[in-house]
């Protein structure tokens, strides 16, 4: 078999395993969903997984890309929460190196300002303190402003430096698939449910068309796991259960990093309504976020920043870092992702918990709300609420993922290495080894190695130009343009791994560039 057929054979092949009995059937192709399969599959359950879009295409691909304990859930009383989360963190830290990386955040204090050193400190030593290590610092001014140069310096008293972490949200998910796969584990994207599979009213599973292809087929499972984030109420509804969700979109913005550098993460209050803001290097580029609104629109379509949102986010970037002088035509690209959120009647929405949730309804468990944090809690949670439905499964806690040699690179920086070993694990050298060396370099300023897209072309289920570009690779958030400048380039690769000849090319980079503006675009 040729490399460039094995996309198309690899779909076949696990399309056909659908009609195999499974343990477990999840649904849905998020950083929830990807976890509960890899937990499932490295302990001996048979499991798929099932993605009506791409995988880690809604909350999962749009989150804040960070790991972190949640300081101000700490303000809220919720220890519990913040205590899971950072020792979430650090575990990641230790298992993911590469993939999940220490962020140094910077909050400064200002003369009237809230909240005062003194709060911020008591909270940072709890933080510290589930933890098990020191990791913050008190620093006076003039070291904030070396630190952080484009600091608002009037009235400042100094700052609390304090350590958290920084992701790749969709390679994370990838990553999570990636080695469910190697466990034994099927995953699909593009294809849909369509209907629950009943008997005597208990769920026994799916009956699901491909996208691709319009090919429908029943999928059988001891086990029914509704892992749809937002999205998870559609399921539901079809039990005929109550709607529990309350979904709030979070916008982003990205800056070059010319405009705004920071060497690390800036936290503070938005001088409006004193919520807390971010902005930080991430891929060579200055991402800020984010807002927390109600998403009133229909939840099957793309969420994108609101005129308002995009105010607000401008707002906060002139009240912290007035010399910068940010303005809309400085924003290259913006994202916004749905949170599914547990509905609490709460007037704030930020004011509605992070907590998850499970419940078990006709046999179909659901799991959901959370955060990006806590995936790996979540999917063991999912996974002892069926544990009656088994035997027997060892639920004993295992790392979060497997740990990979450096691949062998010499013509590749430490840290060059050490991103493809986060992002790909055990695949990292077959990466190497597959590409060609006149594709080990750089897409244009970017991390993004040409070999990278290749490599997704050929083995990660690509099926569609922004699969590639916005979740494969994030060339679409970090390098906006980079379909036109290298549009040549892109499109031998495309032709030689998925076969598309000239007239396919042309459609999905029409599409594409038509996503990008209506939801990923610069601001008008």
């Amino acid at each position: 078999m040729l490399a460039h057929d094995a996309p198309r054979a690899v779909r076949r092949a696990a399309w056909a395993r659908l009609d195999e009995p499974w343990d477990i059937l999840v649904i849905g192709g998020g950083v929830t969903g990807a976890a509960i399969l890899l937990e499932a599959a490295r302990r001996g359950l048979r499991a798929a997984l099932l993605e009506r879009a791409d995988f880690a295409s809604g909350a999962s691909s749009r989150s804040s890309k960070l790991v972190h304990g949640g300081l101000r859930y700490l303000r809220d009383g919720k220890f519990a929460l913040t205590r899971e989360s950072v020792r979430e963190r650090q575990a990641l830290l230790r298992d993911a190196p590469g993939l999940v990386d220490p962020m140094h955040f910077l909050m400064p204090h200002y003369r009237g300002g809230k909240p005062s050193p003194r709060t911020l400190g008591l909270g940072l030593a709890l933080y510290d303190l589930f933890a098990g290590a020191r990791l913050h610092r008190a620093i006076d001014a003039e070291e904030a402003l070396r630190l952080v140069p484009a600091l608002d310096t009037a009235g400042l008293l100094g700052a609390h430096d304090y350590l958290d972490a920084t992701t790749d949200d969709a390679r994370l998910v990838l990553r999570l698939l990636q080695e469910a796969r190697s466990a034994g584990a099927l995953a699909l994207n593009y294809v849909e449910v369509r209907a629950l599979l009943e008997r005597d009213g208990i769920v026994t599973g799916a009956r699901a068309v491909d996208g691709i292809d319009d090919t429908a087929a029943e999928i059988r499972a001891r086990v029914t796991i509704n892992a749809g984030g937002s999205f998870a109420d559609t399921l539901r509804l079809q039990l005929g259960e109550p709607a529990k969700l309350r979904p709030l979109r979070g916008s982003h913005l990205i800056i070059p990093d010319w405009r705004l550098p920071l060497a690390q993460a800036v936290a503070f209050s938005h001088p409006r309504d004193g919520r807390p803001v971010f902005a930080y290097p991430w891929l060579g580029i200055t991402l800020v976020g984010t807002t927390d609104v109600d998403h009133a629109e229909s939840r099957h379509g793309e969420p994108s920043i609101s005129d308002s949102e995009a105010t607000y986010l401008l707002e906060a970037l002139a009240h912290q870092f007035p010399g910068s002088a940010i303005e809309r035509s400085d924003i290259i690209a913006t994202f916004a992702g749905v949170r599914p959120v547990i509905e609490s009647g709460r007037a704030d929405p930020s004011k509605e918990s992070r907590d998850h949730a499970i419940w078990r309804e006709r046999g179909m468990l659901t799991v959901t709300g959370g955060k990006l944090t806590t995936f790996r809690p979540m999917a063991m949670a999912a996974l002892r609420a069926v544990a009656d439905r088994f035997d027997f499964f060892d639920l004993a806690p295992r790392p979060a993922f497997m740990r990979s040699a450096l691949p062998h690179a010499p013509h590749l920086s430490l840290t060059d290495r050490l991103r493809l070993s986060g992002r790909y694990g055990a695949s990292a050298q077959l990466l190497l080894d597959e590409t060609p060396p006149s594709e080990h370099c750089a897409v244009d300023n970017t991390p993004t190695l040409w070999a990278e897209l290749r490599w997704a072309a050929r083995h990660e289920s690509v099926e569609h130009l922004d699969d590639l570009l916005l979740r494969r690779t994030r060339l679409g958030l970090i390098a906006p343009t980079v379909d036109l400048r290298w549009a040549a380039r892109l499109r031998a690769i495309c032709a030689q791994e998925l076969l598309w000849d000239d007239t396919r090319f042309d459609r999905e980079a029409r599409a594409y560039r038509a996503l990008h503006a209506a939801y990923y675009g610069a601001l008008a």
